[in-house]
């Protein structure tokens, strides 16, 4: 089976997958270094395979995750992740499983380079990340 990601899916793939890093990285900054979390989930995001490997690594300068706030960036980075679950599951099941333990693995990655485990708020945005990337499952279909 083809799999043809249009170019809004192919970066709602890295928009999602590294804007999950960079949630973690802001909400555990007061905790560790922000590079160090960032450093660490990028490298897991780097070996990921399969179609979702294969657009993770390709070069986008489109990829917007800044704000001026943890909030701004979760209004981003959240409904990307629940929207990349969605339309990998409909059009590449076994893809959309790859993503969600990609993006899983990364959080762990990022999450190790902190000395002590990660705190209350790092495991509050680990959390809000699995939730809404759960969050696709639970979404009715609308069809029309």
């Amino acid at each position: 089976m083809s799999v043809n990601l249009s170019t809004q899916d192919k970066l709602t793939l890295p928009t999602a997958a590294y804007g999950a890093v960079t949630l973690l990285s802001a909400a555990g900054a007061a905790g560790a270094s922000p590079h160090k979390i960032t450093t660490g989930g990028s490298i897991a995001l780097a070996s990921a395979t399969g179609l979702v490997g294969h657009v993770l690594a390709e070069k986008s300068t489109r990829i917007d995750l800044g704000g001026r706030s943890v909030a701004e960036i979760a209004d981003r980075v959240l409904p990307a992740l629940t929207e990349a679950m969605r339309l990998l599951a409909e059009q590449a099941p076994a893809e959309a499983d790859n993503f969600r333990r990609t993006v899983v693995v990364a959080l762990d990655a990022a999450v190790r380079t902190r000395q002590g485990g990660p705190g209350p708020t790092v495991v509050d945005m680990t959390n809000k990340i699995i939730a809404a990337l759960d969050a696709a499952e639970a979404t009715p279909e609308v069809t029309t």
